[in-house]
């Protein structure tokens, strides 16, 4: 299902930013006000992932890429482009609506993604949660 949203060229630029030149350490975007098209909220050039965690709104959904740093057991240290559709069980159910069925258009459009995490309250996003996927994936 598609909501008919547009993705704002920014969202785009900023994700080759990030993928390409590790200018970002993440990036968060969310509705524009009138809804029409997701946006740019908000990077960062450096940031630890609690930090980043803090970023996400507690009742309202958001789409965030964090380029997760870990160790691999053997191996050393990997990096995975983590996209993150955060839509908190508290939200209105509107917003929700809008943002599960927006998120494919932005999803599409950022190629390189190793990662992709659905969360509904932040137990599902811990540092840990992510740890154990990207140890799970090549």
């Amino acid at each position: 299902m598609s909501s008919g949203v547009a993705v704002n060229s920014e969202c785009l630029e900023v994700f080759q930013e990030l993928k390409l030149r590790k200018k970002y350490k993440y990036a968060i975007f969310k509705l524009s006000d009138n809804n029409s098209e997701i946006v740019v909220e908000k990077t960062a050039e450096s940031a630890d992932y609690d930090e980043f965690l803090k970023q996400l709104p507690e009742n309202e959904p958001r789409y965030a890429v964090y380029d997760f740093d870990y160790e691999k057991p053997g191996e050393g240290a990997r990096n995975k482009i983590t996209f993150y559709s955060w839509i908190p069980d508290t939200s209105k159910i509107r917003a929700k609506m809008l943002y599960a069925s927006s998120k494919d258009a932005l999803r599409r459009n950022l190629v390189g993604l190793a990662i992709e995490i659905q969360g509904t309250d932040y137990s599902e996003v811990d540092h840990e949660a992510i740890l154990d996927k990207a140890l799970r994936s090549n």
